[in-house]
């Protein structure tokens, strides 16, 4: 009976994603398409991995492109992505024969209305704070929906729906929702618990002026309820005044008392003792407080949480090693805008303070290689001894952006000494002269630096 309650529930349900290939967006097909859905999808460009895994699941479009005549009547909902431009044939077809369209923060919350949901936002550490959140329910056997924007150990997919858990765990982003909806993702998520980790600006693009970047931030904790919880950090001078602006219960934390030995970080607890933990850096310790003030909201013991964070080895390219040896180390990290790339940095230095520290730094989002905000990036690169900034000028046509200068980034960042290039045989070049004995390098991009292949690196 159960199964055909399933089969009557969800075989029959059609739903189109327009541009599944999307982190998210693709996560969330798998998703459906586990529960039974019938899953079709579009896109101009799939990329690894999400062409893979979409192929593996049997879901991968056949042709790239959008194609109108997949848009029927029996197609029961369409979900559509940021990366859709709002003239896209797909969805204008979608509108015109009344077919229910989603933004997927939408769809999410349809889902997750009736949970208790916990939205984790902030310019930096989200994803971070989320899934280490995550790792604890998951070893307390709390249970738990989620949706976070990279892959982690133990976790198979990104998206988890059901109709069983009491909690939602969500990533909140503050870009747009949808080409139809210019309002931030987290907005539609409308948190019982909320996190506001720390603002750095960032989406030029859609944001223009610092203030109007904030305006984001305020729209959520504005729609929070009143018997709700924002948990903020309390380091952040911009994160402080937007609480201090809230009508519901703030929870404030700051970076968790910790000490250093053998490049090992060990948390400091009131009682005396002291917990190992895989992930580093002062960022991270701040990260840890958060996740520490969620959890107890949600039910969780601080012994458990202690016991359950100690073995959390971080999520999918945050500071993640690629290949190590004798006093040498090769990072993989996704930080991209100014405040992540200078937490980066300034954990790496705290780790191997002995070593000589190498940044490597694509410039690949819109932001980073627009004239008007590449000074935000000044000072984020002086905790390492060399440096070297990359960038590929078909990403600034791509753009549609006035051409960068090596001398406006150099001038721009404020190193002394900064390498900039924007010919990847030139990274050898700078690799060959600076990664020697004793020396930790660490290459920080959302890009791939033109393909560059980090484990072709001699340790």
């Amino acid at each position: 009976m159960l199964y055909l309650a399933l089969v009557s529930k969800y075989l029959m349900k059609r739903v189109h994603f327009i541009a599944i290939g999307g982190s998210a967006m693709h996560n969330l097909a798998l998703a459906l398409h586990r529960e039974g859905y019938r899953i079709t999808g579009s896109d101009d460009e799939i990329a690894e991995p999400s062409r893979s895994r979409l192929l593996k699941a049997g879901i991968l479009p056949e042709k790239i492109g959008w194609y109108p005549e997949k848009i029927t009547d029996d197609t029961d909902q369409v979900i559509v992505g940021m990366h859709a431009r709002k003239d896209n044939p797909e969805l204008l077809r979608a509108i015109e024969m009344g077919i229910q369209v989603f933004s997927y923060p939408e769809y999410l919350y349809e889902r997750a209305k009736q949970k208790k949901r916990i939205v984790i936002a902030g310019s930096h550490g989200k994803t971070t704070i989320t899934s280490m959140i995550l790792h604890v329910l998951q070893d307390v056997g709390i249970d738990s929906d989620y949706m976070v924007g990279a892959q982690l150990e133990g976790f198979e997919i990104m998206v988890r729906l059901s109709d069983s858990a009491k909690f939602m765990i969500l990533e909140g982003d503050e870009y747009l929702t949808s080409p139809i909806d210019s309002r931030p993702k987290f907005i539609h998520y409308k948190p019982d618990i909320a996190v506001i980790s720390g603002i750095g600006w960032d989406h030029m693009n859609v944001f223009p002026t610092f203030e109007k970047y904030l305006d984001q931030f305020r729209m959520l904790i504005k729609d929070m309820p009143l018997d709700g919880t924002l948990v903020y950090f309390s380091g952040d001078t911009e994160v402080v005044r937007l609480a201090g602006e809230s009508m519901c219960q703030c929870l404030p934390y700051n970076t968790h008392p910790h000490t250093i030995e053998k490049e090992t970080f060990l948390l400091q607890l009131a009682d005396g003792t002291n917990v190992p933990v895989k992930i580093f850096g002062s960022h991270n310790m701040s990260n840890i407080s958060a996740a520490l003030q969620v959890c107890r909201l949600m039910g969780v013991g601080d012994e458990q949480f202690y016991r359950s964070v100690s073995t959390f080895s971080g999520a999918s390219l945050r500071l993640q090693l690629v290949k190590s040896g004798l006093n040498k180390s090769v990072y993989r990290d996704f930080a991209h805008a100014p405040s992540k790339v200078k937490a980066s940095v300034k954990a790496l230095r705290e780790k191997y303070p002995e070593r000589s520290l190498i940044a490597c730094l694509e410039l690949h989002t819109y932001s980073s290689l627009s004239k008007n905000f590449i000074d935000q990036y000044h000072g984020s690169l002086n905790d390492s001894d060399q440096a070297l900034v990359f960038y590929d000028p078909h990403a600034v046509a791509l753009k549609k952006l006035p051409p960068l200068e090596f001398n406006d980034i150099r001038k721009a960042f404020g190193f002394n000494g900064l390498v900039v290039c924007s010919d990847p045989r030139e990274i050898d070049v700078f690799i060959n002269q600076y990664f020697i004995a004793n020396s930790t390098i660490v290459f920080m991009s959302s890009g791939s630096f033109a393909g560059y292949n980090l484990n072709n690196l001699i340790i």
